[in-house]
């Protein structure tokens, strides 16, 4: 038996008549109420994951901060800014990685609380914050990692390159709605030398 395609055709409208008349409009309550959630959980994903690019970011540039105050670069220095020009190096890699993430560098605000270390060498030198005016990055130089070891040797110094940056949640009709919350980046390397 063959069809033709006038039968074919006269089944097939029959079979999208008889789905037209079965609907009642169920299909489109279900995806008015589905589909706004639907919708917020791709927009936390979205906005999640910008969160996680940031904390990247700024972990990177902590990292990249504290590897270029560790480097002995200031060939010049003398005792008394040596320290200073470390934490000029660290702040200033650290506001290059940002500036080419496109992140605003002076957005940067010290840690809350700030990192607690000993000083190196016997209580001389940065346990407290140094930083720059704009964009507060805190580098602390020489600091103590590791405790002195029984037979009188030193503990290990380095440098501590810390920060926090802001980010703000977009998500409509949620608590997290334009809440913003602080972003912590920290690295410690120890110090080299020439």
């Amino acid at each position: 038996m063959t069809m033709t395609t006038a039968n074919l055709a006269r089944r097939f409208s029959g079979l999208a008549r008889s789905l037209a008349r079965e609907t009642d409009g169920t299909e489109i309550a279900e995806a008015a109420a589905v589909l706004p959630l639907l919708f917020m959980i791709i927009l936390g994903i979205f906005w999640f994951g910008q969160a996680f690019s940031i904390y990247g970011t700024i972990t990177r540039a902590a990292q990249e901060g504290a590897r270029a105050g560790a480097a002995p670069y200031c060939t010049t220095c003398n005792a008394t800014n040596t320290t200073a020009q470390y934490a000029t190096n660290a702040v200033n890699a650290v506001k290059s990685v940002m500036t080419l993430s496109k992140l605003d560098p002076n957005l940067a605000q010290y840690p809350s609380p700030q990192p607690s270390f000993n000083a190196c060498g016997g209580g001389v030198g940065g346990t407290s914050c140094i930083g720059s005016a704009s964009g507060k990055i805190c580098v602390q130089t020489p600091v103590q990692f590791s405790n002195p070891g029984p037979s009188g040797a030193t503990g290990v110094c380095g440098i501590s390159v810390s920060f926090r940056y802001p980010f703000a949640f977009k998500l409509p009709f949620t608590n997290l709605n334009n809440r913003q919350i602080w972003l912590t980046a920290q690295a410690r390397v120890h110090m080299e030398t020439q």
